[in-house]
């Protein structure tokens, strides 16, 4: 892919947009990060990976990287260390965003630690070979995302004005192959279709963005040690960013509150590409490969190539 063609894209000015998005260390946190930088927009990137304190799993990137990115752009980029499963992080989140700006425009909930430790135990094994600390994984990011939303959107509330996405994966009554991910990723949703019911006389909007096949550094690890690749259908982390960025311009947001939407719709409907110019529709799972076992083979191709 052409990593400079995202200067062909002519995004919306969000000059005036004070952003969070959560988990944008690397992967499509990152992604939606940048492109946001690209549009002009001020963006807390979070993360629990950081220069200091090392990287999870350690996989490349920090919250630092991806500040200085979103800057290089022509945004601000602005690191906090923050794990959204602690309470205590995410208060600290929402004091320093009050003291530094008083408001917040866009949040992004993307952070999701339920890949972890995938070598460990196959992650497409059935519920009773699973470990409960797979579905703790899966559960805490859940609460992750209803914790960090509960306590910033009163900065939304306050202006009468402020977009929530929440970044999630089905595809409608297909199982994704491993309950606690098909359980929580459904719940991710639902969760935000609720948090749209209680916000309908806010003007905030809420909605859930469903990404592609997103070529992260988990599935670049994988592409890397296959040499070919493990599908021809992956799209860059950007092409998430750049949807919403258009969501986040688009005056008539609030019509698509409690709406499940997905990137490849969007592309079409607001006229941008990946960075490749490749314009991919929507993701559908095809075959009978489900999600999770798809996932499991990535992960250990990343396995296998790490001790080799």
């Amino acid at each position: 892919m052409n990593q400079d063609a995202h200067e062909e894209w002519q995004p919306p000015l969000l000059d005036k947009t004070v952003a969070v998005v959560t988990g944008a260390s690397r992967g499509v946190g990152r992604g939606i990060a940048l492109a946001l930088g690209s549009a002009g927009a001020t963006v807390y990137v979070t993360g629990r990976s950081t220069r200091a304190a090392g990287r999870t799993e350690d996989l490349p990137g920090t919250v630092d990287d991806t500040a200085e990115e979103v800057t290089a752009r022509g945004g601000t980029g602005i690191a906090v260390r923050c794990d959204h499963r602690s309470s205590n992080d995410n208060q600290a989140l929402a004091d320093r965003l009050a003291a530094e700006h008083g408001s917040l425009d866009l949040l992004v909930n993307n952070a999701w630690a339920g890949y972890e430790r995938s070598a460990d135990v196959r992650f497409d094994a059935p519920y009773w070979k699973q470990p409960m600390w797979r579905y703790e994984l899966c559960e805490g990011s859940l609460r992750a995302q209803y914790d960090v939303t509960r306590l910033l959107t009163p900065l939304m509330i306050e202006q009468q004005r402020g977009l929530i996405v929440g970044i999630g994966f089905t595809d409608g009554d297909t199982y994704l192959g491993q309950a606690a991910y098909d359980v929580f990723k459904s719940a991710s949703d639902r969760l935000s279709k609720a948090f749209a019911a209680d916000l309908r006389k806010q003007r905030v909007a809420s909605l859930s963005l469903h990404p592609g096949f997103v070529r992260t550094e988990r599935v670049e690890a994988a592409w890397e040690a296959l040499g070919d690749g493990p599908a021809a259908v992956v799209h860059s982390p950007e092409y998430v960013g750049r949807a919403i960025v258009h969501l986040a311009a688009d005056p008539q947001v609030l019509d698509r509150s409690g709406k499940v939407l997905s990137t490849g719709d969007l592309a079409e409907e607001y006229g941008f590409s990946d960075i490749d110019g490749r314009q991919l529709p929507a993701f559908r799972l095809e075959g009978r490969m489900s999600l999770a076992t798809r996932m499991d083979r990535l992960n250990q191709v990343v396995a296998r190539a790490g001790t080799s």
